[in-house]
């Protein structure tokens, strides 16, 4: 069990509330445009696309640059975003959507950075970071019902900019560094391997998410629960990690999550059970690559939010719409996802990061 992963925790925490806000405006605007029936289609997979796809890039540039503050950036193209996103001509829409989005990628970047570099080999800190941008989509959809002045919400955008600049601090030292103490994968699997199954299983989660069995889901407190869930399943993942090791919580909580996931269509407390295991592997894959881009945490950051592209994608197009084609594709898929992290993820060590971090 490793009692050394509240080290630098605070980086986590103050990235949580930069990814809640940059969701909360995200979705806000995207909740205000997509009332009509042609931005219904359109607008979330234009989104989807725009930020997601491009954090590859951002990552690759904070890497080669790390003094570059990525998520103060991002927070004033976010600002800008909404005020463009507010003018009602079509073409100021989508130049608003096009900036609110490469401000997204910008913040998810940083935060990657920042809270990779100062872990020392934890997850929990990047767990604690993207799990809160859960609790700011489900913030930011509601919010975008309401009468809420565009104003508002594009000052509430620049809040994030004290955290951002605080954030520095715990990223200072580590800047010239590799991001010790990751050392997950298996030495016996080629490096690109890794990579690409880690990869793959993104992409089996990202579609996986879609394609949850949630009949139950017809009410605002359901869905606030859903969403409340996984956040919640996300963070649990990275601490669990931490304490107990990587490989045994990632194995336990994809197939803890698969009964519940398949008998909870009509039951929420079965289903959100399944949820939050299904939402703990997160920071794992991400820890996985990491491992192997040790200098490159912006760039593995990135081939995490293509590999979540590549996995919703498909959903804009083509969905199995019977219970039973549903149960069978989640169930295989996870068998998949299983398989693969039993072969890419090195045994849990007691003394792993201690060895790492002075070996």
């Amino acid at each position: 069990m490793n009692t050394g992963f509240k080290k630098n925790l605070g980086a986590g925490w103050l990235y949580a509330y930069i990814h809640f806000i940059t969701e909360v405006v995200c979705f806000f605007i995207l909740s205000r445009n997509v009332g009509d029936s042609v931005m219904l289609w359109i607008f979330p997979l234009v989104y989807d696309a725009l930020a997601f796809v491009p954090q590859s890039i951002i990552g690759y540039i904070s890497d080669k640059y790390p003094k570059i503050n990525f998520g103060v950036i991002g927070s004033v193209l976010l600002c800008a975003g909404v005020v463009l996103s507010s003018v009602p001509l079509l073409p100021g829409k989508f130049t608003g959507l096009t900036i609110l989005c490469l401000g997204n990628a910008c913040t998810h970047v940083s935060g990657a950075e920042v809270t990779l570099r100062c872990s020392e080999g934890n997850l929990s800190h990047s767990a604690i970071f993207v799990g809160a941008g859960s609790f700011g989509v489900i913030s930011g959809k509601l919010l975008g019902q309401t009468a809420m002045p565009y104003p508002i919400v594009a000052a509430a955008a620049l809040t994030a900019i004290p955290f951002a600049l605080l954030a520095e601090i715990y990223r200072a030292k580590t800047n010239e560094k590799p991001c010790i103490g990751f050392d997950y994968h298996s030495k016996k699997i080629h490096p690109a391997v890794v990579v690409i199954l880690a990869v793959a299983i993104v992409i089996v989660r990202g579609y996986m998410g879609y394609g949850i069995p949630t009949s139950w889901n017809k009410t605002v407190i359901q869905t606030v629960m859903l969403y409340v869930t996984m956040g919640i399943g996300k963070m649990l993942g990275g601490v669990l990690a931490d304490m107990f090791g990587v490989k045994k919580i990632a194995i336990f909580s994809a197939a803890a999550a698969l009964p519940f996931l398949l008998a909870g269509d009509q039951l929420m407390t079965v289903s959100l059970i399944g949820v939050m295991f299904f939402s703990m592997t997160m920071s794992i894959t991400l820890a996985l690559l990491v491992s192997v881009l040790k200098n490159a945490p912006g760039l593995a950051f990135g081939l995490t939010t293509i590999g979540l592209f590549c996995g919703t994608a498909p959903i804009f197009f083509f969905k199995f719409n019977t219970l039973e084609a549903n149960c069978t594709i989640i169930s295989a898929l996870t068998v998949l996802c299983i398989a693969a992290m039993l072969i890419i993820i090195r045994k849990d060590e007691k003394n792993v990061k201690r060895n790492n971090l002075h070996g």
